[in-house]
């Protein structure tokens, strides 16, 4: 139901889909997901914290492989050129971003987390890429993570609007090489 729920923000986003949407793609009864989220809301929020928790362990992994700072903000760039060649499903949270105002606040704080997570981690892999001397960092760190997280996140939305399955990953390595020394 999770999943299902999931993928259909990806492609639609956040008022793109209804209980009934669920009902019919995974063939149960709109009371049966009544039982388990009461409201959109509920149901929304367990799928941007289990996306935060999931990425949150891919980072890590990431930095566990012990690779230099440029190595690694590739591979970020490959999680969400990941995501995208999956029919062109969006960061579930670069959507519901987009649609921030029409969600409550309380979501709208979840996916700042989410944001705030990414920038955080961008920004001490710039900076400890920059202090290594493997990039050369203008604007500061987080100027840099910034524009990184959006070159990527907009990336997937220019290329679904363009009707493209160019990869996100090339925004950020385009993104990436001109920081290099």
């Amino acid at each position: 139901m999770v999943d299902a729920a999931q993928r259909l923000i990806q492609q639609y986003g956040y008022n793109g889909f209804s209980y009934d949407d669920i009902a019919r793609e995974i063939d149960i009864k709109k009371p049966s997901i009544h039982h388990h989220f009461r409201t959109k809301a509920d149901l929304v929020h367990t799928i941007v914290q289990r996306y935060g928790d999931r990425f949150a362990t891919l980072l890590r992994a990431i930095d566990e492989t012990g690779e230099d700072a440029p190595a690694r903000l590739a591979r970020y760039g490959e999680l969400f050129a990941a995501t995208y060649q999956q029919d062109r499903r969006l960061c579930v949270c670069g959507i519901l971003g987009a649609e921030a105002a029409a969600m409550s606040p309380e979501l709208a704080l979840e996916v700042r987390a989410f944001f705030q997570l990414n920038l955080d981690w961008l920004a001490n892999t710039i900076l400890e890429g920059e202090r290594a001397g493997l990039l050369r960092v203008r604007g500061g760190a987080d100027a840099q993570a910034y524009g990184l997280l959006s070159a990527l996140e907009g990336a997937m939305m220019v290329g679904r609007g363009f009707g493209s399955d160019a990869s996100p990953a090339l925004a950020g390595t385009t993104y990436v090489s001109n920081m290099l020394v």
